[in-house]
């Protein structure tokens, strides 16, 4: 299966299914998912597709990809309209990475429609201040993270920044673990920011980096904001940006040239930070959406 992935990413200059995809893959997935794989007479692998069906959610997500060497040979439909089967009577959602021509050619052709956007952001981080030093309200600091102690004020705040989001907002102890086992994981790259109370220490906001290595979503090393979330209780303290500062003098400490954010292309106040703080759109991912017809 990494063959088939590592393929369609040199072929296509992104990555063909998303990290919850290649995390499900190698340690398995929640109830309602399922894996699908087209295969040639001899068994070589020419595609693969991912179908989550949450028990009790209205809608069906789904991920495919179709080996370069045996793409127009009809293997895309095929595994598309076996998820669509799968789905049943609900919409299904299926993302397309890089928005390239032949997904959306297939995609319209089934009667999908574009859903939602996510763009992938970068810029340089030659300019980036290496020692930010972000002015905080008193009483506010920011530290690294802390692994078996932090995860759930973590993933507290996670879920209220995240609370309209169908995705980041619903993470799990499981899904922190998860990351915590990869080898990109690193608690030093993963900044709190805490009000010291009366009532104790009350986590506010993070920026969780990532550095993805060479060849994954470029020929050199990239650093990633990976995840920046602030509490709403938290809105209107400037800890969005300290955090991001913070977060970007770290990736280049650790001698990257570039960083990259995946946003909302509706979320336009997150885009206007972004593009503020030097960020322009590198790429697009797109979620095409088909409602069975009744």
């Amino acid at each position: 299966m990494q063959a088939l992935l590592a393929a369609a990413s040199a072929a296509d200059g992104v990555r063909p299914v998303s990290e919850e995809a290649e995390l499900r893959l190698q340690h398995g997935g929640p109830a309602g998912g399922a894996d699908l794989t087209a295969r040639s007479a001899d068994g070589t692998l020419l595609g693969y597709a991912r179908l989550e069906v949450p028990p009790g959610e209205p809608e069906a997500e789904a991920e495919l990809v179709v080996a370069p060497t045996a793409r127009r040979r009809g293997i895309g439909t095929a595994l598309a309209a076996r998820l669509e089967t799968m789905a049943g009577d609900r919409p299904l959602r299926v993302w397309a990475h890089g928005e390239l021509p032949g997904s959306a050619e297939l995609a319209r052709g089934r009667g999908y429609q574009r859903a939602r956007v996510l763009l992938q952001m970068r810029r340089p981080l030659a300019g980036v201040d290496p020692d930010p030093r972000p002015a905080l309200p008193d009483g506010v600091r920011i530290a690294a993270f802390r692994p078996g102690v932090d995860e759930d004020a973590w993933l507290r705040v996670n879920a209220r920044a995240f609370a309209a989001h169908p995705e980041q907002g619903r993470w799990t102890r499981e899904d922190v673990a998860l990351r915590e086992a990869e080898a990109w994981f690193d608690p030093a790259g993963l900044f709190l920011a805490w009000r010291d109370d009366a009532a104790g220490p009350q986590l506010l906001g993070s920026h969780w980096t990532k550095v993805h290595p060479a060849g994954d979503v470029d020929t050199e090393p990239v650093g990633e904001v990976y995840v920046l979330g602030i509490d709403p209780d938290a809105q209107g303290m400037r800890l969005g940006r300290a955090l991001t500062d913070v977060g970007l003098a770290h990736l280049r400490a650790a001698g990257l040239s570039q960083v990259l954010l995946y946003v909302e292309e509706d979320n336009t106040a997150a885009v206007s930070l972004y593009e503020r703080s030097g960020f322009t759109r590198h790429a697009v991912d797109v979620s095409w959406r088909r409602v069975p017809r009744g």
